[in-house]
């Protein structure tokens, strides 16, 4: 039985469908695309991945939606900056990320709406804001009135009269500075802009995936996904603005948010000079150590980005990799052995639980889903399997010291399971390791060197200059030059 985290009632739920049937809908507020994806976005992608994968393997069809925003402040300065158009700007780093997120196998989203495609769903989501007094127009633009919604900050669990609104950049046309704008009017000469009853201009942020969301799910839906950042006051202006429109409660049934993301145990900044772009960081990494280095830590916990850590995962991955390859060559071994073709037509296993080998697979298989339905809970479940390929190397090397005669039918039961325990592991996990080949050894040849140079120096202490200058002329043979 599956349980959610859920962030509004912060506890652990036995997930159920809205509508009480396999139908997911899942949405994951998506990137603004104004610069290449980095580090804190993979984690937070690669995570929501591994729940779709996870959902659909224990029989949930999901629909996955994740938004671009492709119209915002940023997107308008950073293209001023680059002197080209903001759509061009936007088109060209929407591309990227597909990219990115393509390396990292994080390919199970359904839909990539673009904020810039719904205008007229916003333009009817604001109209109804209006209409029931909760939004009002000033000469700036279109504000969510943020006292008519009583419940606003239930997500987060802040209480309206307590936010701190000093930070906020003062407007006086707005009856409070909390308000927040669903429709930014701009300049006469300020582009771009696009055309709406309210006068020329663009969408707030927050009211473009309530309109995403209700085009393609309705007014309530199963999962809402996003980072942590993001709860406040995003999350909690989505929840305002969709309740508010449609009056059902809860807009969303589980609240599911990733915890942040340091670098060596600081938190990644551009001004610190540790901010790290997942194309960077492919260009040294094989892209699926950092989704294994991710999925070791827990997705609602933080997890501290080092090169240590990527190194543990390259580690584990390939020896994952080496297992999988070791099982399919053992399994070829057993299936060309006559003995075990008799010994499966005699039907000779009556019950698996009787030998020991498939009991501790089935306990490993057991315990992995069983830490998977605790809240995705993927640290654990990889352990499981991490821990569980020392049997199962250890099996294989003494099926390799047996005599044929000597293989039993459970040994080729046991490698065709474990087989298949991993491919199941695979299909959520998604790491390629039925595919990739272990990278090539690191280039010892300079600690070769190291070696032949100190002990030279050793024969050359004890005064054994013939021994040491036949080692230097061999070495010179070779165009590798030492002179004493």
């Amino acid at each position: 039985m599956l349980e959610i985290y859920n962030t509004i009632s912060r506890k652990k739920e036995v997930f159920e469908t809205i509508n009480n049937d396999k139908n997911v809908n899942l949405f994951v507020c998506g990137p603004t695309v104004y610069d290449d994806a980095h580090i804190g976005h993979g984690r937070t992608y690669i995570s929501f991945d591994m729940i779709k994968r996870y959902l659909e393997f224990i029989g949930y069809s999901v629909f996955y939606v994740e938004n671009i925003t492709d119209i915002d402040d940023k997107i308008i300065n950073r293209a001023k900056e680059r002197e080209i158009d903001p759509e061009d700007l936007a088109r060209d780093f929407e591309e990227k990320f597909k990219e990115d997120m393509e390396k990292l196998n994080v390919n199970s989203v359904n839909l990539y709406p673009r904020a810039t495609y719904h205008l007229n769903e916003i333009f009817n989501q604001i109209e109804i804001l209006i209409s029931k007094g909760y939004a009002y127009e000033t000469e700036t633009g279109v504000y969510f009135e943020t006292s008519k919604f009583k419940d606003f900050g239930k997500l987060s669990n802040r209480k309206l009269d307590k936010l701190d609104s000093h930070r906020i950049a003062i407007d006086k046309t707005k009856k409070d500075p909390k308000d927040f704008a669903l429709w930014k009017k701009t300049e006469v000469d300020e582009t771009p802009f696009y055309k709406s009853k309210w006068g020329n201009g663009r969408p707030g942020w927050h009211i473009e995936d309530t309109a995403i969301t209700e085009k393609y799910f309705g007014p309530q839906y199963d999962i809402h996904g996003g980072g942590l950042d993001l709860i406040f006051p995003h999350h909690d202006a989505e929840i305002a603005q969709m309740e508010a429109i449609s009056g059902k409660k809860p807009m969303v049934n589980y609240w599911m948010h990733t915890g942040f993301l340091n670098v060596d145990g600081v938190k990644m900044s551009k001004s610190l000079g540790n901010f790290i772009t997942i194309r960077d960081l492919l260009k040294e990494w094989n892209p699926m150590a950092y989704r294994l280095f991710v999925l070791s830590t827990h997705y609602r916990s933080p997890i501290d980005f080092s090169s240590k850590s990527l190194n543990q995962a390259l580690k584990n991955l390939h020896r994952l990799n080496k297992t999988v390859d070791n099982l399919k060559q053992t399994l070829d071994y057993l299936k060309n052995l006559e003995v075990l073709e008799t010994s499966e037509k005699s039907n000779i296993t009556d019950d698996p639980n009787k030998y020991k080998l498939l009991n501790q697979l089935n306990s490993a298989k057991e315990e992995f889903f069983f830490h998977m339905n605790d809240d995705f809970n993927t640290p654990r479940a990889l352990a499981i399997i991490l821990s569980f390929t020392k049997v199962i190397n250890g099996h294989i090397n003494e099926i390799d010291d047996k005599n044929n005669s000597d293989v039993s039918i459970e040994d080729l039961k046991f490698i065709r399971e474990s087989l298949s325990l991993l491919k199941d592991f695979e299909a959520i996990f998604k790491l390629n390791i039925f595919t990739i080949k272990e990278e090539k050894k690191e280039d010892k040849s300079s600690q070769l060197l190291d070696i032949i140079s100190f002990t030279r120096e050793k024969l050359r202490e004890e005064k054994n200059y013939d021994l040491s200058d036949e080692i230097r002329n061999k070495l010179n043979e070779i165009d590798i030059n030492i002179e004493d």
